[in-house]
């Protein structure tokens, strides 16, 4: 930055020569919590503004989605605290059931004990201890990252008031009739042993077998297809289409199932798809979720074959063997029969996976606890359509509204130990009692608890209101209900964002819980592949905060957040964040080492120069820039915008240019020193929100004031100087061109030639001393000879290049490129010119094309211009 500096004045002591994050990031955060600039007070009187945290699991630890998530969420509370809300960011963790009960579970296993060997009140005990002792790294992580949250606030979804909360929404909801007790289909995983939801199933393509099998004998023959032939045990019936003629003679009569000694009908269901396979399909009604709807409207019983562990509990030769052992015995048993019509393997086909110990999913009928979801589904319906609640990006609203509007009941119970217990006691005559939060649990010989726990949704989808108090009337709720933004990731719009919309609606009288739903994407590598251990290209977000700074990771997350799209990420662009760390560190400290100061009022606009009325009508640009960036959740251009012009504009124009007014000294440097300190302030506050840690010591040093956390945000006074803009957009243009040519020519950047300079036809005479500084220009002295002269912009610049280059060989290079510029035109115009090759040709192969025509055109000008302006051999 001040390599080109004719005088360097004392270093700013305050200011060390290079920023080291590692020595001032832990330091200011430690002091931002000290001074309680995260908390929040229920009792202001300034508006708030509230943001839950997505609540990671208490076994977690900061993962690059999390950095991602909270670098937004961060960003938008320090701005608004900035701007005077009482900002409330919401802290805390979910007590995650099943991914905890595993972890605790394994610790048991190294010492060759399981969870039953305890009992479940000591495992219980068990778990807390964990989570006391190692549960919640994330929030160590979380600090390193900058998060301003309201760390005395920091709730956990099983502390009590949340569990208070837990057992007052579960009564209403059962005193209404909506939550229920029915046997369904239901994701069971075999080793976790418990139910799971829709979400904590992962899908993936496996190798299977497709086997063809045929029913009945004789005329009354059917063939159907499955990849689970050990569920053929528990068929209750085979379906065809009602319109199917092939198999209209069948339907109603009863067909032999094989290897069994029971007979099952032919119905005719519309679920079947007549054109599929054989348009035949077997029906079990207790291990898939459409076959147990089929049955359904057919009275189809349920037979169960499996049992909790997936191993087969139907008497016979298969009784005992695990679900793969029995199908492989099946088959066999079938093609010894003659029953195998056709066998295909590999299958490749989607098979679903419990998320947490990766084990294949089972279908499986279960007697479970639901909540019927219709009228809460229509109400967060509403709530959206009616514009109570907005969805950002717009686009996403047809998205929820799918999944909203075709919602089913929602199995809540889960058979582990970890998590709220179902607060429903069951008598000895089948009494069954919910018991609220002041109520007495029924007692005496045969009552008992129900064993079930609930789905960990169910208990974070009260986490907007629940967190506040909720159920009592607390001032924190009335202050800070309902939230203002939820920041979420698109893919537990779903689950999660559904679950809070109708748990807020019901719960807090048809107040949504929050006003609006700003959806983001994942994370990914730089080639866009979603990022994972098994594909080795997981990362750390900490292993690159150690390297570059906990700023480089947020600019780097925040410059990728175009919202609903998913965000690409490689250590090269943390490298280049860290670069502009670094830049601004390095602009500032020069800058006040040369008058840079923020003392008394702006000087009035007679008194700046240009240069001063540009940057400052570019400042006044940005931060209204900035303002709508940030109210339509537009982090990326946001950022860019920052990017471009703290970079670009500022330092390496603004300060390039005021550098010979610095060094002259006198009224304009003051002038100018106090504008700089103005832009520099303005800059640094406007940075802050995404890259804090550097901004925070930057500022307070320019300024001597207390914190930018708790600083003003900028606010555009209105000032525009057009004409000043546009004159330096001319200066812009004039160091661009020359300096392109001197690049071109291959002088190095610092390399400095005799140059005569000719403003007199442009209003850049006041800065021809910045202009030839800028460009490196000599005096021209009496050898001085016009080898090259460059007419641009009205301006004409002419440069000795003698001894500096070699000119035959210059002349042959750029030659040479023009000529091949020239044979890419022709080969351009010519696919261009031919009728059928544009009748045929995609239209972005022929967009590529006219690309490649419109670039051969520039250059042969440009080279044209360049071989013009050498000088003669």
């Amino acid at each position: 930055m001040t390599e080109n500096s004719q005088a360097q004045p004392a270093a700013n002591p305050e200011l060390p020569t290079q920023y080291a994050p590692a020595e001032v990031e832990g330091k200011l955060y430690e002091r931002w919590v000290e001074r309680g600039y995260f908390e929040a007070d229920e009792k202001s009187g300034k508006p708030p503004y509230t943001i839950v945290i997505p609540p990671p699991n208490v076994t977690g630890s900061l993962h690059l989605g999390h950095a991602f998530e909270h670098t937004i969420i961060d960003a938008l509370t320090r701005r608004k605290r900035m701007q005077g809300y009482e900002t409330l960011w919401q802290p805390g963790m979910d007590h995650a059931g099943i991914a905890t009960q595993n972890v605790v579970e394994r610790e048991l296993a190294k010492e060759g004990k399981s969870r039953h060997d305890l009992g479940r009140e000591a495992f219980v005990e068990r778990v807390w201890q964990w989570k006391e002792e190692s549960g919640g790294q994330i929030s160590g992580q979380m600090r390193r990252l900058g998060d301003g949250v309201a760390w005395s606030r920091e709730r956990f979804t099983m502390d009590e008031g949340l569990s208070e909360a837990v057992q007052t929404i579960f009564k209403r909801l059962f005193d209404d009739g909506l939550i229920y007790r029915a046997e369904r289909i239901i994701n069971w995983c075999p080793r976790c042993l418990t139910a799971i939801s829709d979400i904590e199933v992962e899908y993936q393509d496996d190798d299977g077998e497709l086997v063809s099998i045929k029913y009945g004998d004789g005329d009354e023959t059917l063939v159907v297809a499955t990849t689970r032939a050990e569920t053929m045990l528990g068929d209750t019936a085979v379906a065809v289409h009602p319109d199917d003629e092939r198999y209209a003679h069948l339907v109603g009569r009863r067909i032999k199932l094989p290897l069994t000694d029971r007979t099952i009908p032919v119905v005719a269901d519309t679920h079947v798809d007549p054109e599929f396979g054989t348009g035949a399909v077997k029906v079990t009604p207790a291990h898939d979720p459409n076959d147990f709807e089929i049955g359904r409207r057919h009275d189809l019983p349920n037979v169960t074959v499996m049992d909790e562990r997936a191993v087969i509990t139907t008497p016979g030769p298969f009784q005992g063997l695990d679900r793969y052992e029995a199908r492989s015995a099946i088959v066999a048993a079938l093609r010894a029969e003659g029953r195998i019509v056709a066998e295909k393997r590999p299958y490749v086909h989607s098979v679903g996976h419990c998320s947490r110990c990766k084990t294949t999913v089972e279908p499986r009928l279960s007697l479970q606890w639901w909540v019927k979801v219709g009228p809460l589904a229509k109400a967060a319906g509403d709530a959206v359509r009616d514009g109570r609640v907005t969805i950002h990006p717009k686009e996403m609203e047809s998205r929820y509204f799918a999944w909203i509007d075709n919602l089913n009941d929602w199995n809540i119970s889960r058979q582990l130990w970890w998590g709220h217990r179902i607060p429903v006691w069951h008598g000895p005559n089948g009494e069954t009692v919910c018991v609220g939060p002041n109520d007495e649990p029924p007692a005496g010989e045969g009552w008992h608890q129900d064993t079930d726990v609930l789905d960990t949704w169910f208990s974070s989808g009260l986490w907007p209101f629940s967190t506040l108090g909720w159920p009592e009337q607390t001032p924190s709720l009335e202050k800070f209900y309902p939230n203002s933004v939820l920041v979420t990731g698109y893919d537990i719009l779903f689950f999660w964002v559904a679950r809070m919309m109708m748990f807020g609606l019901y719960a807090m009288d048809g107040t949504p819980p929050f006003h609006t739903i700003a959806l983001h994407g994942m994370v990914r590598d730089q080639f866009g592949k979603k990022m994972s251990k098994s594909f080795g290209n997981a990362v750390n977000p900490l292993d690159w905060m150690d390297k570059y700074g906990s700023d480089a990771v947020r600019f780097t997350l925040a410059r990728g957040a175009n919202p609903g799209v998913d965000v690409p990420i490689g250590e090269d662009w943390v490298q280049g964040s860290r670069n502009f760390a670094n830049k601004i560190w390095n602009a500032t400290r020069f800058a006040m080492m040369n008058g840079a100061t923020v003392e008394g009022p702006l000087p009035d606009a007679a008194q700046m120069s240009a240069t001063d009325r540009w940057i400052l009508s570019r400042l006044n640009e940005t931060v209204a820039q900035v303002d709508a960036l940030y109210e339509d959740y537009q982090f990326a251009k946001l950022s860019d915008a920052l990017f471009h012009f703290a970079w670009d504009e500022v330092f390496d124009w603004y300060v390039e240019l005021s550098k010979t007014t610095f060094f002259a000294g006198g009224e304009q440097a003051k002038v100018s020193g106090r504008v700089l300190g103005e832009v520099l302030d303005v800059t640094l506050r406007l940075l802050h929100p995404i890259v804090p840690f550097v901004t925070e010591t930057l500022w307070t040093t320019l300024t001597g004031k207390e914190s930018v956390v708790v600083a003003d945000w900028p606010a555009d006074s209105g000032f525009r100087d057009q004409a000043a803009e546009r004159e330096i957009e001319h200066l812009q243009q004039v160091v661009t061109e020359v300096r392109r040519f001197r690049a071109d020519q291959g002088l190095q950047p610092g390399q400095k030639v005799p140059g005569r300079l000719d403003l007199s036809a442009t209003p850049l005479a006041a800065h021809e001393t910045a202009i030839r500084q800028l460009l490196r220009l000599q005096e021209e002295g009496d050898a001085f000879q016009a080898t090259a002269t460059l007419p641009v912009a009205g301006a004409t610049v002419a440069l000795d290049l003698s001894g500096t280059i070699d000119v035959p060989a210059e002349r042959k290079r750029l030659t040479k490129d023009r000529d091949a510029a020239e044979k890419e035109k022709q080969q351009a115009t010519a696919k261009l010119g031919n009728e059928a090759f544009l009748a045929k040709a995609p239209d972005n192969v022929v967009d590529k094309i006219r690309g490649r025509l419109t670039k051969a055109e520039a250059d042969i000008e440009r080279l044209t211009a360049q071989l013009a302006a050498l000088p003669e051999d």
